[in-house]
């Protein structure tokens, strides 16, 4: 039958798991980019520690693979929309979370107004409503290069693809005035003490 395959983790979840800073700063990243839960943090933050370890090596190389190296490592980046073009290593060592998680095809279809919340964008999917070009991706973890941003949409299958889905139709604060009202004042009951004799 074969050897069985060892299933390696893609993460590397913090060495001291007590940290109130690191939880507190977690807890607002998931709000804020609707993540399902603080592995995701640690996938993303492992593929950050990738890029920024690859250039502090190159750094210190000196010779023609070197050069080569560094000119695919930041080519990888500018495609990915991550870096500017005439980045340095430099500028890899100062990337941070969230330059990655604005690249996330979760993010991408938040931030482009296909979904109300980022929840929602997930929910669409990996319900399998969203492509980019010809290909239909589940993944909302999924790093989104430059030249698919403009191709992200819905299937033409799906019924989100309509602008007039209620999912998609917007709601506007209406300009009515809200009229508060006025609460009368509670009379409070004088205190009777009880005295022991």
């Amino acid at each position: 039958m074969g050897d069985i395959k060892k299933i390696k983790k893609n993460y590397s979840p913090p060495r001291h798991p007590w940290e109130k800073e690191r939880i507190e700063d977690e807890k607002k990243i998931l709000l804020e980019y609707g993540l399902k839960n603080k592995t995701e943090i640690w996938k993303m933050n492992s593929i950050l520690k990738d890029f920024t370890g690859q250039a502090k090596n190159l750094i210190a190389l000196k010779s023609a693979q070197g050069e080569r190296e560094k000119t695919q490592l930041l080519g990888k980046l500018q495609r990915l929309g991550i870096l500017k073009a005439g980045a340095s290593l430099d500028d890899v060592l100062s990337l941070n979370l969230k330059n990655i998680l604005e690249r996330r095809l979760q993010t991408l279809v938040f931030r482009k107004g296909l979904a109300k919340t980022a929840r929602q964008a997930r929910q669409f999917i990996s319900h399998e409503h969203v492509t980019i070009g010809n290909k239909t991706i589940s993944a909302p973890a999924y790093l989104v290069s430059v030249n698919e941003e403009n191709g992200i949409t819905f299937i033409s299958t799906s019924e989100l693809s309509n602008p007039d889905h209620p999912e998609r139709i917007e709601k506007k604060p209406s300009k009515e005035k809200i009229t508060v009202k006025e609460e009368k004042p509670v009379k409070q009951k004088a205190e009777v003490k009880n005295v022991k004799e």
